[in-house]
C-alpha cells in the first residue's frame, strides 16, 4: 500500500492566485499540489488525494503518449472535449461534463489531445492514490446526471451510478443556486473543496473560482452560495 500525501496541520485554505503555475505555449496549467516542476512542501496533496491540476491546452495538442503506474486518474472535462487513447484499446471523445476515470495499475499507456482544432480544452486533471498496488488496469468515461446537491461522481463502490476506484475515497459533484446552504458532517474523515464555478462562503471566508479548502478536523462544515456555483467535494480518508 502507498502512503498517503502529507496532512495539512490545521485546515487550510488555497487561493487560486497562489497555485503552482506551468505555462508551455501550448499548456497553460495550474497546480494545487506539487506537480512535476512545481515544488512547494506545504503543499504535497491531501490524504489519498495527491493532485488537481486546472489544465487548459489550445487547439490541436495534447499530452503525447505516455505511462502512468498504481494511480487513480480521474478527468473532469469544463470546456472542449478530450481524444483519449489508450494501450488497453480504448479511443474515447470525452466531452465537457463528462468523468473519466483510469485505473493505472501494473501499468497503461495513454495520450490525451484536445479533440478541437481550434478551441481550448480545460479540464481538471485528478490524481488519487490507490488502497491497492498493481492490478490490471482498467478505463471507464461517463455522463453523469445532476440528481441531488451532491451527487456522487467517483465512488469507492460504484454507488448510485457513479463510476468507481481503487481507494475508501469519494468525489462528489456539487451544484447551488444562490442563498442555497448546505451542510457536511465531518467527523473521521477528511475533506477538499474546490470551486469551479460561482462564488461560496464557507467558515467566514468568501471562495471563488479555483479557489480551495482543505479540512482536516473534525467539525460540521456550513456552505453558503453567494452565487449560483458549482464545486468538487473530495471525501478522503483519514
Amino acid at each position: 500500500m502507498q502512503h498517503y500525501s502529507q496532512q495539512y496541520s490545521e485546515d487550510t485554505l488555497r487561493r487560486a492566485a497562489d497555485r503552482g503555475r506551468v505555462s508551455m505555449g501550448w499548456l497553460d496549467s495550474r497546480h494545487s499540489f506539487s506537480f512535476g516542476h512545481y515544488f512547494d512542501p506545504q503543499h504535497m496533496g491531501l490524504s489519498a488525494l495527491r493532485v488537481i491540476n486546472d489544465d487548459r491546452v489550445k487547439g490541436g495538442a495534447g499530452f503525447s503518449p505516455h505511462s502512468h503506474q498504481n494511480m487513480e486518474i480521474i478527468s473532469y472535462v469544463l470546456e472542449g472535449a478530450i481524444e483519449h487513447q489508450d494501450s488497453l484499446g480504448n479511443q474515447f471523445v470525452v466531452p465537457a461534463g463528462d468523468v473519466q476515470r483510469m485505473s493505472a495499475g501494473s501499468g497503461i499507456t495513454h495520450s490525451e489531445y484536445n479533440h478541437s482544432a481550434d478551441e481550448e480544452l480545460r479540464f481538471l486533471q485528478i490524481w488519487i492514490i490507490p488502497n491497492k498496488l498493481g492490478g490490471e488496469p482498467s478505463y471507464e468515461q461517463k455522463t453523469i446526471n445532476q440528481t441531488e446537491a451532491f451527487t456522487p461522481l467517483v465512488t469507492s463502490d460504484g454507488r448510485d451510478g457513479s463510476l468507481s476506484m481503487q481507494q475508501d475515497a469519494n468525489l462528489y459533484r456539487l451544484i447551488m443556486q444562490q442563498g442555497d446552504n448546505e451542510q457536511i458532517n465531518l467527523s473521521q474523515r477528511k475533506g477538499y473543496l474546490h470551486v469551479i464555478k460561482g462564488e461560496l462562503e464557507v467558515l467566514g471566508k468568501q471562495l471563488k473560482v479555483g479557489d480551495a479548502f482543505a479540512f482536516v478536523s473534525p467539525q460540521n462544515i456550513e456552505i453558503n452560495a453567494s452565487q449560483n456555483s458549482e464545486e468538487l467535494w473530495f471525501d478522503l480518508p483519514s
